[in-house]
């Protein structure tokens, strides 16, 4: 789909005229659906970027063949609303003037609430991030309220045929839930020999944009705090980019601990899929997870994933204290919460009676059978 200074952009966000590019976007699909004469069962959209689809559908005359079509409307992260005054309204192709209040939130339009409002059905990335919306929703947390009867949370799925230690070529060796262990320790030996790690310690790993959201900006100092009790006794490597201070701060602690952590900042997809491969341990200390992939990657690779407890990682991390758990999971965002999983991965990686990541090929416990 090419709209001239639009829909042809080098990048999706961060534009002046981000209103104007999502509202093109979306009058375009729908004519493009009309004049096709196609009727499809049903119109999924997602997110505020195609949040008007369903009031459009059913309010404006240029679309009435096709307000029949029920629309299902998935919420990937409730706090981008995609929100604009009315002054742009003109934006928008003829619509009934009279049902104006179902785009209106706070003064404004609000394409995410009109979109919750208006669809048949709304789901959310995770049970657990269905719950949450009703109180933290950057403002709409009353409308979910009232709505939540026609919300339904859904795991997200990640692509097993791309996340296959089995056929992974990114990875130093592959791997499947027969060899568990012994690829997995030929992963980890090319991680250790790539960042000058003893490959006898527990490797702790985090993968991901390093904002708040995600919890990042504690990491430098839970790290520290961690190794002032267990230096010498653990490896730490970060995977991202984000917050210039948090990179920063993320710098300064590998000048300060080069024996024990490592941080490479940028993205790099081949050696993510080394570290999910590699690593012993995932830490995600997230703030706001609507669903998380990472502990899903982790997972499907043998790696153990310690994530805070909200929203999907609540859902799809059962701490291994508790019968059939294959995680680490805590209850805060906070320095003390991430140092305590961090000393109860050491404790574990040490108990070679509770773990199996370094014992015989019939693989960790924790490990998903959903290997190819």
């Amino acid at each position: 789909m090419r709209i001239p200074g639009l829909i042809d952009r080098e990048n999706i966000y961060s534009y002046p005229d981000e209103t104007e590019q999502f509202i093109a976007f979306q009058i375009c699909f729908l004519d493009w659906i009309s004049y096709s004469q196609q009727l499809p069962d049903v119109i999924h959209c997602h997110d505020h970027h195609s949040g008007l689809v369903p009031f459009l559908l059913q309010h404006s005359k240029l679309y009435t063949q096709l307000s029949k079509i029920p629309t299902v409307f998935t919420i990937h992260n409730g706090q981008y609303h995609g929100a604009f005054g009315w002054d742009k309204l003109a934006y928008l192709p003829e619509i009934d003037l009279t049902k104006t209040g179902l785009l209106d939130w706070s003064g404004g339009i609000n394409p995410l609430a009109s979109a919750v409002r208006c669809a048949s059905r709304y789901t959310t990335v995770s049970p657990s991030y269905l719950e949450e919306l009703i109180y933290s929703s950057n403002g709409l947390e009353y409308l979910f309220f009232l709505e939540r009867d026609k919300g339904v949370g859904i795991i997200n799925g990640i692509d097993t045929d791309i996340w296959n230690p089995a056929t992974d070529n990114m990875i130093a060796a592959k791997y499947n839930t027969i060899k568990v262990s012994a690829g997995k320790q030929k992963n980890k030996a090319a991680l250790c020999t790539r960042f000058n790690f003893d490959i006898s310690k527990p490797l702790i790993s985090f993968i991901g944009r390093l904002v708040f959201e995600k919890g990042a900006d504690l990491l430098a100092e839970a790290i520290t705090a961690s190794l002032a009790d267990y230096a010498g006794r653990v490896n730490f490597l970060i995977l991202g980019a984000g917050d210039p201070e948090t990179e920063m701060a993320l710098q300064e602690l590998k000048e300060k601990f080069p024996a024990d952590t490592s941080v490479y900042i940028g993205y790099n997809e081949e050696l993510a899929h080394l570290v999910y491969a590699g690593a012993d341990f995932l830490l995600m200390p997230s703030r706001v997870e609507p669903c998380g992939l990472n502990q899903l990657y982790s997972l499907r690779y043998g790696t153990m994933p310690m994530v805070r407890s909200t929203g999907g990682l609540k859902d799809t991390v059962i701490d291994y204290g508790e019968e059939d758990g294959y995680g680490i999971r805590y209850n805060h965002t906070s320095v003390e919460d991430i140092c305590y999983s961090v000393s109860r991965a050491i404790a574990l990686y040490a108990d070679q009676k509770t773990t199996s990541l370094t014992q015989a090929d019939d693989g960790p416990r924790f490990f998903l059978g959903c290997i190819g």
